[in-house]
C-alpha cells in the first residue's frame, strides 16, 4: 500500500525523486509534503500528517536495481543554522525496503539536507541537497 503511494511521488510535477549513485548501489531520495498520503497509510506507518510536516524517503538499489537494506542517517538544517535531526524507520514492503523520517518546516522555508548512506558494502555515501518547503493542504 505505501509501496504504491510512495511510488506515485516520483510522477508528481515539482517533486520530483532525485538519486546519487555510489559504486554499485543508487540510492534514491525525496521530499514530498505528508498531506499527500492517505490517513490510513499514515495510521498504519505512524507517519504524523500537517501541513508543516514532510515525510523524507530514501531507498537503496544494487546494480541489478533490487532494493537492499542500508543505515540511514540525516540532519536538516533551514537557513538560520537550526538543526533539525532526522530519525529514519525502515519500512519493508514485499520487496520494497524505505527509510522514512518525518521533517518540520515553515511555509517558504529553505532547507539543507545530507544524509549518510552506509552501503551494505560497508562504504559510506553521503548527499547533501537544498529544498524549499511549501505548506501544502
Amino acid at each position: 500500500m505505501l509501496a504504491g503511494c510512495l511510488a506515485l511521488f516520483g510522477s508528481l510535477p515539482g517533486w520530483a525523486e532525485q538519486y546519487k549513485q555510489f559504486g554499485d548501489y543508487q540510492v534514491h531520495y525525496i521530499i514530498v509534503p505528508t498531506t499527500f498520503l492517505q490517513p490510513q497509510v499514515a495510521q498504519k506507518y505512524n507517519l504524523l500528517r500537517g501541513k508543516n510536516r514532510a515525510l523524507v524517503n530514501v531507498s537503496v538499489l544494487d546494480g541489478s536495481l533490487d532494493p537492499v537494506p542500508a543505515q540511514v542517517t540525516g540532519l536538516a538544517k533551514n537557513l538560520m543554522g537550526q538543526p533539525q535531526q532526522l530519525e529514519f524507520a525502515e519500512v519493508t514492503e514485499g520487496p520494497a525496503i524505505y527509510y522514512l523520517a518525518l521533517l518540520r518546516h515553515s511555509n517558504e522555508e529553505y532547507h539543507q539536507v545530507e544524509l549518510q548512506i552506509k552501503l551494505p558494502d560497508g562504504k559510506t555515501g553521503t548527499i547533501n541537497f537544498r529544498q524549499k518547503m511549501y505548506f501544502e493542504e
